[in-house]
């Protein structure tokens, strides 16, 4: 979506990357506050039913593409654990960490693949977060049965995750298309003659 814009305005590669750049940049910041904000208040309970760093990761996926939502995907939980685990407290644990990665990833990714026609229909959101998130899970739970034996994640536990996070995926489900929305009428502001 971020890219037709900038190709719509003839901008240089180097303005297009800069600009991919600084917007990845707030969004993985987003996906690093965002659960800490939702820990303080809610508790640790709160950021398991919400997903805060999801919201961040689909966003970048459906409005810079597979390949900016996939660095966002990897980047966010990593860049979380490690400015967290500075202070003691390490988000997402180092057990989850891997599982996150990925299971961020193919958000992204998934998400990703719908941003051309996000940028064309809007409402393509819908369908490309709900698949994202489907996806996303899916990848958790296979993760899960391939690696039992070497970590402390079942898919008996993976599953009891998912439906806790059943609430932040509606929510997000609702939420990302919406605020995709209002980003694209924003991106748009200047193509209805403003």
């Amino acid at each position: 979506m971020v890219e037709s814009v900038l190709t719509r305005k003839n901008y240089s590669l180097k303005i297009k990357i800069t600009v991919k750049s600084l917007i990845s940049a707030g969004l993985i910041a987003l996906a690093v506050a965002l659960p800490q904000l939702i820990h303080a208040a809610l508790g640790q309970q709160g950021g398991m039913q919400l997903l805060p760093m999801y919201l961040p990761v689909l966003i970048g996926g459906c409005i810079l593409g597979t390949w900016w939502g996939l660095g966002i995907g990897v980047l966010s939980p990593v860049v979380s654990f490690l400015i967290t685990l500075a202070f003691g407290n390490p988000m997402p644990i180092a057990a989850r960490l891997p599982f996150m990665i990925a299971e961020l990833a193919v958000f992204a990714v998934v998400s990703g693949l719908f941003s051309q026609k996000i940028a064309a229909n809007v409402w393509t959101a819908f369908p490309a977060v709900l698949l994202a998130q489907v996806a996303g899970r899916a990848v958790f739970m296979l993760l899960a049965v391939v690696f039992q034996s070497v970590t402390p994640f079942t898919p008996a536990t993976v599953w009891s995750q998912i439906q806790i996070g059943l609430v932040g995926v509606v929510l997000q489900a609702a939420a990302v298309p919406f605020i995709v929305m209002g980003l694209k009428l924003l991106l748009d502001l200047d193509k209805r003659g403003r």
